[in-house]
């Protein structure tokens, strides 16, 4: 069997891709460099969705914070910082976004976080939030979507927040599913594409 080349141009391309992806962005007046790669969501910049979600939320200095779903890190490493006596948590089930979320955290120089490989609130153990956000996927059945937010609901302090952001298509099945779950949602912010929206348990 002969074996096969790729042309030097072909390989060269390739190498390439598999560098790193880097660029720096400002959040909520956090300023990180932020590494990533193809495969990961939103690989070149921070998303719109997540964008919304931040500008929209409220976050003390000392609450203890989860990012559900972290991907390379941008909602929980920029809480981290906006929360610096409290501990932000990042989980996600995909390695590849563990190990970036990881990689960025050193690189920026934040350490009040914890982060790890849990499919959603499987590995998070005993441990209880003032704030959890999740830029939920729209390709997921309703069904996980009432996984995560009951799963919240036992992990909450009194008076916590849970923030999410979704395709804007989706805003009437949060409607409901908030009410049913913590008895309340509020809508913060609808646009064209994303709605961010909160439900609040009760202090």
């Amino acid at each position: 069997m002969s074996k096969i080349t790729i042309p030097d141009a072909t390989a060269t391309y390739l190498d390439n891709l598999r560098q790193d992806i880097v660029f720096q962005e400002t959040l909520r007046n956090q300023t990180l460099t932020y590494h990533t790669t193809w495969g990961l969501f939103s690989p070149k910049g921070i998303d719109e969705g997540s964008r919304l979600l931040l500008d929209h939320l409220e976050v003390g200095e000392a609450d203890n914070t989860l990012d559900l779903g972290c991907g390379y890190g941008p909602l929980g490493l920029t809480l981290a910082r906006l929360a610096p006596q409290g501990t932000s948590i990042l989980v996600d089930k995909d390695f590849v976004a563990i190990d970036y979320s990881q990689k960025n955290a050193q690189i920026n120089g934040i350490t009040n976080t914890e982060i790890f490989l849990s499919n959603g609130f499987s590995q998070i153990g005993d441990r209880r939030f003032d704030l959890i956000v999740s830029n939920l996927p729209a390709k997921t059945g309703k069904e996980l979507y009432y996984l995560y937010f009951y799963d919240a609901l036992v992990r909450m302090n009194p008076g916590a927040r849970f923030y999410v952001v979704t395709i804007s298509g989706l805003r009437k099945f949060i409607q409901k599913a908030f009410i049913e779950v913590f008895g309340n949602y509020k809508k913060l912010k609808q646009g064209a594409t994303y709605t961010v929206a909160m439900a609040k348990v009760p202090e």
